[in-house]
């Protein structure tokens, strides 16, 4: 019987469109055992998931070098068939390469890939050309597995999680994840609640984030004239904000984690691409997605595939020039009074 790894220790966003290629695996090979290698801080994001049996935690904050061996030690104890690795930076590929397994998979950019039994180039789509999604990249590593068409990325909240944001759904409401660890990746407070303000004034806002958001949660709250807005920020999980995302009218998003949140339970999402481009990959793979991004091709922009601290040019027009009629778009058929 195969037995997979599948190992994604970057980012939250990147954890969840990972999860693409365990709901692929499973379609294909239901009697498999499939586990998966995250960060330390990831692993509720597949807590109780129905497919993936062991979650194997990597603590990258201390003693990195020591749990790396550890980890690896772990890993050849385990006796995986394949190990399919999503990550592309040589603590992985070292993983990856000592894993004993027979199918040693990933991409070419990992300084270990010499040593893999499959290596697929990783390649990002130039700006303004249509883009080569990143459930589509992942695919190749198991195409020869599976087939070329990849499966949606799905996260799985329990009864639990629905049952502590039932309260929260008594009304209409549109959710906000305003904030990203890029600077340059999220829009702007002042233009949140330029937002905020046009939206209908009986759905009930509620804004999403970590608890070091919420400084900025409250500064959109004490300045937007909607009268109808709550801070969610640290008081609920991934899954039960991925839950409360799946009831939304609309989810107003930043190029970051939450979007891929509100993918992966097919809810409706307007993405805000500021200083990154929809050709990298990481937009809205449903029907019911849409990205929002500024209708002038700027000479800068992008200016790097994950953000700066700052704007570089020093005048941020990638995001203060986008219009909050583009991020109204679904409500010119409604006839809601706004604010």
């Amino acid at each position: 019987m195969h037995k997979f790894l599948i190992i994604q220790t970057s980012f939250i966003g990147d954890v969840v469109l990972a999860t693409a290629v365990a709901e692929k695996l499973h379609a294909t090979y239901p009697e498999a055992r499939i586990d998966f290698l995250l960060r330390k801080g990831n692993e509720s994001l597949l807590r109780g998931h129905p497919f993936i049996t062991q979650v194997l935690v990597w603590n990258k904050q201390d003693n990195k070098k020591r749990n790396l061996m550890k980890m690896m030690f772990r890993v050849r104890k385990e006796k995986y068939s394949h190990v399919i690795n999503l990550h592309r930076f040589g603590s992985t590929g070292f993983i990856t390469f000592l894993s004993g397994a027979k199918h040693k998979i990933g991409f070419d950019k990992s300084p270990f890939s010499s040593w893999f039994t499959k290596k697929i180039a990783h390649t990002i789509s130039e700006p303004y050309t249509p883009p080569v999604h990143e459930i589509e990249r992942n695919q190749l590593l198991i195409a020869d597995l599976t087939d070329h068409s990849p499966a949606f990325p799905k996260l799985y909240p329990n009864d639990e999680d629905y049952m502590r944001i039932r309260g929260l759904q008594a009304t209409p409401y549109i959710c906000i994840a305003p904030s990203s660890v890029w600077f340059t990746k999220q829009f702007p407070t002042q233009k949140w609640i330029e937002l905020i303000d046009y939206l209908p004034s009986d759905h009930k806002v509620y804004l999403l984030g970590a608890l070091t958001d919420e400084e900025m949660a409250k500064a959109i709250i004490r300045n937007t004239r909607h009268r109808n807005v709550t801070s969610l920020c640290g008081s609920i999980s991934f899954l039960q904000s991925a839950a409360l995302m799946q009831g939304a009218a609309m989810n107003y998003t930043n190029d970051s984690a939450p979007l891929h949140f509100a993918t992966a339970v097919n809810a409706p999402v307007t993405a805000v691409f500021c200083s990154t481009v929809p050709a990298f990959g990481f937009g809205p793979v449903h029907k019911n997605g849409r990205i929002v991004e500024i209708e002038e091709r700027l000479y800068c922009r992008p200016c790097g595939l994950h953000g700066h601290k700052a704007c570089p040019e020093g005048h941020f027009r990638c995001a203060l020039d986008i219009k909050k009629e583009q991020l109204l778009w679904w409500t010119l058929n409604k006839t809601s009074e706004t604010v």
